[in-house]
């Protein structure tokens, strides 16, 4: 099993999303406790993949055309850290 931290700026976000987004949000941490990043690779409405420039080490789902979510993995400690539920802007603030 895994463990899914998420950043305390997240939890403000998800307030704000749509509920459409935030039950397919809910159903991604799903896949990742059972399976882990993996499990994403093998649905592929997700979309995962790993993202390049600023953003390198981190990956991204999609959770529609719009919304994605940004994610950290640790393997040492088994552990996914959400770092943003984000409306496709991968600009780090």
């Amino acid at each position: 099993m895994w463990e899914i931290l998420e950043h305390r700026r997240t939890w403000k976000l998800l307030d704000r999303l749509p509920l459409d987004i935030l039950k397919r949000y809910e159903k991604w941490k799903d896949i990742v406790r059972l399976s882990g990043p993996l499990g994403l690779r093998q649905i592929k409405g997700f979309n995962d993949e790993s993202l390049r420039g600023e953003w390198r080490g981190h990956r991204a789902s999609r959770l529609s055309r719009q919304y994605r979510v940004i994610y950290l993995i640790e393997r040492e400690r088994v552990l996914v850290e959400v770092v943003s539920v984000t409306a496709h802007n991968y600009r780090k603030k």
